[in-house]
């Protein structure tokens, strides 16, 4: 209790050198325990994107591909699946809900989604979040736009603003749908997601846009009915995979059987047949994402689909490819993380000199603890623990400066990057950082005091010039 007594007077005797060596572990521990905070708020929102969806099935190709194309707006996707092909899978017993979309058209950079009502009524983002309107409302009519909520900031644009669309992902007015412009019906809440970058449309608006255009439009991939896909390298269009005849069910006739491609469960009821609105459309989507009535059947209908005779398919995991995705980039935490261990590094040595050079000004106190009565073990458990103190405190006052700072941007970062950081108590990774910092600090107190230890009363008596 003495030396701890002993040691805190003589911090607070210079308090100038204890303020300043603080700060800096403060600063070096808010930068680590920061960066693995906001490491892993990142991981949580890039995982939350999509959540309760079971499969994402589009045409082959990759399974990132599909994910980035599909979920996240970026890059093109491998190809298109045919209308057919998507009511044949809807259909599956096993399957409880389908959400179509189609991209293909942008506004200013930002994607188009042709959906349905669907897509508001099942996709979820985070702990069960949904797509809702903050202003206005959904999708109804086929000239309805219902726009993500960086989108109407960025352009301005509110309830009833006139927005005409650009066939094709990039640049504006070569290819803009004047003839069919939309009405902005409904402004999203903000998700943190790529739905706030986004605007959505109904199906039939994808249609009406492109009534009219060519069928080997340029940007032909992913659009309905217009577009055929280009082989690579070939000049004619790929031949479109045969057709499923439309289904019609007669009154008082018996279910058809299941389409080829498609086994069905053991037990499981039959098929529903016809009732569909988009059935005439000959619609050709850029994906489908998919909720099973048994989260056990996910594997069997991914295997299914990729295996589909019919229409070569990519069904996938989004759990799974989402963390192949960050797995993928991965380096970037490895970087960050050695950035903060040799900011860190460099406060500890900080301290080291801080206490070292103070050493020589302390040879008179020394002295005169030693002739005192205190030890050379009691002299180096001084400075051993006045170290350990400046450590810990800086620990402790770096931790609260995370937290101040993520209660001050956590909102801004929401807003500006489209990054939801939770605030959550520190997990056991920063707590291991903290243990890591004040036995540091502890370790670093050695070196002064095996000096002083070492000192012998006559030499912090002896005038030095």
């Amino acid at each position: 209790m003495l030396t701890l007594q002993l040691a805190l007077r003589s911090l607070r005797n210079r308090r100038l050198t204890t303020i300043l060596t603080v700060l800096s572990i403060a600063l070096s521990v808010s930068l680590l325990v920061g960066v693995e905070t906001v490491r892993r708020g990142i991981r949580e929102s890039f995982a939350g994107t999509i959540r309760g969806t079971d499969l994402i099935v589009g045409a082959r190709g990759g399974s990132q591909q599909l994910l980035l194309s599909s979920i996240f707006g970026l890059g093109a996707p491998a190809g298109s699946v045919e209308w057919s092909t998507y009511q044949r899978w809807s259909r599956h017993p096993a399957v409880a809900w389908t959400i179509p979309i189609s991209l293909g058209d942008s506004y200013y950079g930002y994607r188009v989604v042709g959906t349905t009502q669907a897509f508001f009524e099942h996709y979820k983002y985070r702990n069960d979040g949904r797509v809702t309107a903050a202003e206005g409302h959904l999708l109804e009519g086929d000239r309805d736009v219902v726009i993500g909520i960086e989108v109407s900031k960025t352009h301005k644009l509110a309830i009833g603003s006139k927005v005409v669309l650009t066939h094709g992902l990039r640049g504006t007015g070569i290819s803009d749908h004047e003839e069919h412009p939309f009405t902005v019906v409904g402004i999203l809440v903000r998700t943190s997601t790529p739905v706030d970058r986004s605007l959505f449309i109904s199906l039939e608006g994808i249609e009406g846009m492109h009534e009219g255009m060519p069928k080997d439009s340029p940007n032909g991939w992913a659009q309905p009915k217009f577009a055929p896909l280009q082989r690579p390298g070939s000049s004619a269009p790929a031949p479109a995979p045969a057709a499923e005849p439309a289904i019609t069910a007669m009154p008082g006739a018996e279910p058809p059987p299941p389409s080829p491609g498609v086994q069905a469960m053991p037990g499981a009821e039959p098929p529903v047949v016809g009732g569909d609105e988009h059935a005439a459309h000959g619609h050709k989507l850029t994906a489908f994402l998919l909720g099973t009535k048994a989260r056990a059947a996910s594997l069997m209908l991914q295997r299914q689909m990729n295996t589909d005779k019919v229409e070569p398919l990519t069904a996938i995991l989004p759990a799974v490819a989402l963390t192949e995705l960050w797995h993928a980039i991965g380096y970037a935490e490895d970087g960050a993380r050695i950035i903060t261990g040799a900011v860190l590094l460099v406060g500890l040595l900080g301290m080291l000199v801080a206490l070292y050079s103070t050493l020589q000004e302390r040879r008179r106190e020394m002295a005169i603890l030693r002739s005192l009565g205190a030890g050379p073990g009691r002299i180096a458990a001084l400075l051993v623990l006045e170290s350990g103190l400046l450590a810990f405190v800086g620990a402790v006052v770096g931790v609260v400066l995370v937290y101040a700072l993520l209660l001050v941007g956590q909102g801004l970062a929401e807003e500006h990057f489209g990054v939801y950081i939770p605030i959550t108590a520190p997990q056991a990774l920063e707590w291991f950082y903290l243990a890591g910092v004040v036995v540091a600090g502890i370790l670093v107190g050695l070196v002064p005091a095996w000096r002083a230890y070492r000192n012998t009363l006559q030499d912090g008596l002896t005038i030095r010039l």
